[in-house]
């Protein structure tokens, strides 16, 4: 993609100097033309026009005047225009050296987060980082101003990659996943633990039920004795001693004995 933006404005550049050179020409040969018709030593181009039904006498001689004029006007204006294509040619120029220092920076700066210079100095540093850019594979290509600004950039930023080493990275990465996994375990027991909570609580619902159950026909099977025994003339009452202001009293069930039946073998 940037081989072919670079192979356009290469078109265009040529192009653009194909274009200031056919005006400057064409205003050459008009200026020189319309001179030499003035002076009698040339003939003024010829031309048939009609205007309002009458012909129009030498209008060739004005139409040569006027395209005179005109690209006489325009060759005013190709100072201006060669002065906007340096200014794109060197913002280009300045575009691609900037590219050139990123990637160059981005190269040492990751060798630097390697902690692959131990230099501390200044003079040391930079000369190390640029040892290391001219035996990079990618990078012995650029010019040696752009890899020495690499340089120093990667030098001034030494302690930005001494804090984001990889080493450091690494370890708050093993740091972060092992806390996940800490989260994530946690999550699990926890939906464990209330699964059981659920079931322990149905669990237990149950059992109040069959409780309540059991509890109302205990209940329901003592109103049946009671109801029964009395006919059957197996339950008596015992006296007790009472106070002497108080009657004993006959229904109370301290004083209900129930005579069991003798058995078969008796």
């Amino acid at each position: 993609m940037s081989q072919l933006r670079s192979f356009a404005y290469l078109v265009q550049f040529a192009f653009q100097q194909l274009a200031l050179v056919v005006f400057a020409l064409a205003a050459l040969s008009l200026t020189g033309a319309s001179i030499m018709a003035a002076l009698g030593l040339w003939n003024w181009v010829s031309l048939d026009l009609q205007y309002a039904g009458a012909p129009v006498e030498d209008a060739g001689m004005y139409a040569q005047i006027a395209l005179t004029v005109l690209a006489v006007g325009l060759c005013f204006f190709l100072p201006t225009n060669r002065r906007i294509m340096q200014l794109e040619t060197s913002h280009r120029q300045f575009n691609v050296g900037m590219q050139d220092v990123a990637r160059a920076y981005g190269a040492v700066h990751a060798a630097d987060r390697a902690e692959t210079f131990q230099m501390s100095s200044e003079f040391d540093s930079v000369r190390e980082r640029l040892a290391y850019l001219r035996d990079h594979p990618d990078l012995s290509t650029l010019e040696p101003a752009v890899l020495e600004m690499a340089a120093q950039m990667s030098h001034v930023a030494r302690d930005l990659a001494d804090v984001y080493s990889d080493e450091k990275l690494a370890r708050a990465r093993s740091f972060l996943k092992q806390r996940q996994e800490e989260v994530e375990l946690f999550n699990s027991r926890l939906n464990q633990a209330k699964g059981i909570s659920t079931e322990m609580k149905h669990w237990l619902h149950e059992v109040e039920l069959e409780e309540s159950v059991a509890v109302a026909q205990l209940e329901r099977l003592r109103d049946e004795m009671r109801e029964i025994m009395p006919e059957l003339g197996l339950e008596r009452v015992v006296p007790t001693e009472a106070p002497a202001n108080r009657r004993p009293d006959p229904t109370s069930i301290d004083n209900t004995v129930i005579d069991l039946p003798p058995k078969a073998a008796e």
